[in-house]
């Protein structure tokens, strides 16, 4: 029988639940590891029992944060050799699961509880499907295929600045950013030493975060369903059944869950990871955590790239204004007019243009 490894050497010692969110019990006493590591593994290379080994006995968060370090490098080299800047993207919906993956792999290695973790890995599988395939049938993993907005900003920084962008945030940030916004899941980890079972508030937590993928998956079909609605209306001039001539002509979605937020894939984006943060702070009976960095990095990528692609909507449909006006950017907008298509349909492009003034 193979008799797990000891966890004295990578995981802390912790007293209490609000131990296992206490950075300096949790993680600061584990970062000479991550110094060692490239030696270490240089030295394990050539046996694989020596890199299990090395594997079992390093912290798993401190393992997790050397592989997105470590493939910085890769992601750089090439996208300066093919000059596409979206090698980040490509593997932007696999990332996270494999961070989530190796947190229940290393448990199961040292016959740690993984109810936790198991739950969070089954929401991230089911997360990655839909964010990879979303991403495939837009055409994202076809030879040459790059994110249309960093060659915008090409135009405004030049090749050169998109280089130093590359180096210092493309390449760099986004590949710690992905490894950061799972580490609630270390936490969890932890806190399972002490609570081994799901309790009442876990089975929520865990069944709201597969809500919201369900919740995005829609989003993302609606928006699907009415580009090819639109492309069809332009190539035939023919209207297809659920659509009006004004919503086609007007370019963009305005209808089901996008008459009520601008981006509601986006928002429930950003809402998988609070909740799987607060899921930290709940398991850890903690009002917060330092694991908080690695979501609100995600939410400051959003704030900065959606008003990139909302200028550039801006730029293409004349009403668009007038949406940003009527429906909020992630959440409702509880007051005001609203999106309403009758009232939209009737007005004339004076009226738009009134409209958008105020």
């Amino acid at each position: 029988m193979l008799t797990p490894p000891p966890v004295s050497a990578a995981l802390p010692t912790t007293t209490s639940l609000a131990d296992c969110a206490t950075y300096s019990t949790a993680l600061a006493p584990f970062l000479p590891q991550l110094y060692a590591l490239p030696a270490n593994l240089y030295a394990s290379i050539a046996s694989p029992p020596a890199l299990l080994d090395l594997y079992t006995t390093t912290n798993p968060a401190i393992s997790g944060l050397a592989f997105s370090l470590a493939i910085i490098p890769i992601f750089f080299v090439v996208a300066e050799l093919n000059r596409n800047y979206s090698q980040v993207d490509r593997v932007w919906s696999i990332l996270p699961t494999l961070y989530h993956a190796h947190y229940a792999v290393w448990a199961r290695l040292h016959g740690l509880p993984t109810a936790k973790v198991d739950n969070v890995l089954a929401f991230s599988v089911v997360w990655t499907a839909r964010l990879t395939f979303n991403y495939w049938r837009k055409g994202g993993y076809q030879v040459g295929s790059e994110d249309y907005r960093w060659q915008i900003i090409k135009k405004y920084i030049g090749q050169t600045g998109l280089v130093i962008l590359d180096i210092f945030f493309i390449s760099s940030v986004q590949s710690i950013l992905l490894f950061a916004v799972t580490t609630p899941t270390y936490l969890l980890l932890l806190t399972s030493q002490h609570s081994p079972t799901l309790t009442l508030l876990d089975t929520l937590f865990a069944r709201a975060l597969l809500l919201l993928v369900l919740f995005e998956y829609f989003a993302d079909g609606q928006q699907w369903t009415f580009h090819a609605a639109k492309s069809l209306y332009q190539r035939t001039a023919k209207i297809p059944p659920g659509y009006t001539r004004a919503q086609l002509d007007r370019g963009f979605l305005t209808s089901g869950l996008w008459r009520y937020s601008r981006h509601p894939n986006f928002a429930a984006e950003q809402t998988i990871w609070l909740v799987l943060y607060q899921w930290s702070c709940a398991s850890s009976q903690t009002l917060w955590n330092w694991s908080v960095g690695g979501v609100v990095a995600y939410l400051l990528i959003f704030a900065g790239s959606t008003p990139i692609t909302e200028w550039i909507s801006g730029g293409k449909y004349p009403e668009y204004k007038l949406y940003q006006e009527r429906v909020g950017r992630f959440v409702p907008k509880f007051f005001g007019r609203g999106w309403d298509e009758e009232e939209i349909a009737k007005l004339s492009p004076q009226g738009r243009e009134g409209g958008k003034r105020k």
